[in-house]
């Protein structure tokens, strides 16, 4: 549920001047492409000591969720995200700072380099010489080329086509160098392809049928480790490939072991059986005890994810914005924080994380006021009726709300809501499900009446957010996207066409701040608090860096080594 497939066409870009355009890709390759970390709310790994000559150690990296897909164009989450990182590699990839550094690519593409022409139209990729697959093979233009076409497919089942739709006229122009045009302007593009991992053309143009083959269960990349075996529900074995083109490996293997309990997961991270706690970290109850550990560091860091209640808005009481406001505020969402999640996550009223150069300050904040939620109801008309639920023109103030069966926290949620809503008037039941079938039809097909739910709503690093909010991308409707929330206005449609040809940054920060401020005040979504991840590394290992543009802080173990 964190990719799009839908295809998404933008506007040409006619009024934007050349200095404008160029200004644009001359900060895209430095930190204002991406995210101004704030200090204060990370923790900070030690000052990096001297790595090994070779590959020495092994770490097990335990995940409570089973990486499943290695095919890294195929929808995935963010665990198999995990295991890609460590196979695969990127043209480029975004650092912590929010800087694009070259990988496959031996320099990011921009105006001054000659890799970007001034419309944005056409790009030019200059590429290593010195990589191999981990068979031996060479890579070359082809093996991008192929991942490109691949990806436009229509008979493939592809993770995310927005931005690759646009690519036209792919041109190799020698083994490394590859050449393309846009069929219109689109800026987010570069943060796109930091995510897009690069596919082996002499293996998979073999295959008859792209959705099914060997290579999906032992695949071959260009990236740091090369597979080595997977045992179904214990664990997955990756070894260092001796031939990587970039920094590291510096270990041996990386195991990622599967624990499903998270309880479990934190009492063998504590007994030292495992060195690092992947993706969904620790739980909350248990960061202060982790904190102490002699044998381990921890670091709570921001996620990209917004934890929010979502609203399908064509249900009944939710099409009316008075009951959308009056049940925002209503909750007690510092309660939430404080009491469910132990004060770890931030408040938000925005979709756009905090550490994002295109959040918007200044947003209405929320107040929890019980009061003023009863007025705004009595005021449109919802009167109380039997067993104080309201009503309004034969409409009743219920629903119900649902989560994945299991996540305790959310469980929790749940039934202070209840709560929080039963002393407006508003009843609200719970309807839970698990993982599987929650986040299929229940929610793609808007078949919900509310969901609490954590989402990265960007694209990369960039906040186009019209997968999420256009009105062309509601599955419910025919449309190809995630706005499963049926959110539909034309000033929004606007800005999201808009702020995709931009391709000046402080013009595209002014679009992206009127977006948020429309979102906020339509409560097309009702935040509760930006996502938070605390991770154990075990004393020792040294390299970890969270990054918040990714969605694994797997993402650099090629950097970890033991000390």
């Amino acid at each position: 549920m964190a990719d799009s497939t839908g295809k998404f066409g933008v506007g040409g870009l006619h009024h934007l001047g050349l200095a404008n355009r160029r200004q644009f890709f001359q900060l895209s390759v430095g930190a204002a492409a991406g995210w101004t970390l704030s200090g204060s709310a990370f923790a900070q790994t030690e000052r990096p000591g001297t790595p090994p000559d070779k590959p020495r150690g092994q770490v097990i990296a335990a995940l409570s969720q089973e990486p499943t897909v290695f095919h890294p164009l195929m929808p995935g989450i963010e665990v198999d995200q995990g295991v890609w990182w460590q196979v695969f590699s990127p043209l480029w990839f975004i650092d912590p700072d929010g800087k694009f550094v070259p990988d496959l690519a031996r320099e990011v593409p921009t105006v001054e380099n000659g890799g970007l022409s001034a419309d944005g139209l056409t790009w030019k990729i200059k590429l290593r010489k010195d990589v191999k697959w981990h068979d031996g093979t060479v890579f070359t233009a082809d093996d991008v080329k192929f991942s490109l076409d691949l990806i436009n497919n229509p008979d493939f089942r592809v993770r995310n086509r927005v931005g690759h739709s646009l690519v036209k006229d792919v041109m190799i122009i020698a083994p490394d160098e590859i050449h393309w045009r846009m069929e219109a302007p689109y800026s987010p593009y570069m943060s796109i392809l930091s995510l897009t991992f690069i596919v082996p053309k002499h293996i998979l143009e073999k295959v008859p049928d792209p959705n099914s083959s060997p290579f999906h269960n032992a695949p071959v990349g260009t990236g740091p480790f090369r597979w080595g075996e997977r045992v179904p529900g214990d664990h997955i074995q990756v070894n260092a490939y001796a031939g990587y083109h970039g920094k590291g490996p510096y270990v041996e293997r990386v195991v990622f072991k599967y624990i499903p309990s998270l309880t479990v997961l934190y009492t063998q991270f504590r007994t030292g059986q495992v060195d690092y706690t992947g993706l969904q970290g620790i739980l909350p109850n248990f960061v202060q005890e982790a904190k102490a550990l002699k044998a381990s560091k921890i670091f709570v860091s921001s996620t990209s994810s917004v934890e929010h209640i979502a609203p399908n808005l064509e249900f009944g009481p939710f099409a009316d914005h008075a009951v959308r406001e009056a049940l925002y505020l209503a909750i007690n969402k510092q309660a939430i924080i404080d009491a469910l999640n132990y004060g770890l996550p931030m408040p938000t009223e925005s979709f756009v994380p905090q550490e994002a150069w295109s959040f918007q300050q200044g947003l209405p904040q929320h107040k929890y006021d019980p009061a003023k939620a009863n007025a705004l109801l009595d005021a449109a008309g919802w009167v109380r009726g039997s067993g104080g639920v309201r009503e309004k023109g034969g409409v009743k103030l219920e629903f119900t709300n649902s989560t994945t069966s299991g996540n305790a926290v959310r469980e929790q949620t749940q039934q202070l809501l209840i709560q929080d809503w039963r002393a407006i008037g508003a009843s609200m039941r719970v309807n839970n499900m698990p993982a599987a079938v929650i986040w299929g039809d229940f929610w793609q097909q808007s078949k919900f009446n509310s969901v609490i739910v954590g989402v990265n709503f960007m694209l990369g690093s960039d906040p186009d957010v019209t997968p999420r909010f256009g009105s062309g991308a509601i599955p419910a409707k025919g449309g190809r996207g995630y706005n499963t929330y049926q959110y539909q206005s034309a000033e929004a449609d606007r800005l999201l066409a808009e702020g995709a040809r931009q391709f000046d940054l402080e013009q595209r920060k002014k679009t992206y701040g009127d977006l948020q401020k429309l979102i906020r005040n339509d409560l097309a979504i009702l935040p509760l608090f930006q996502g938070f991840i605390a991770e154990g590394v075990k004393e020792g290992l040294q390299g970890f860096r969270p990054n918040i543009n990714t969605s694994t802080n797997c993402w650099n173990i090629r950097e970890w080594y033991w000390a």
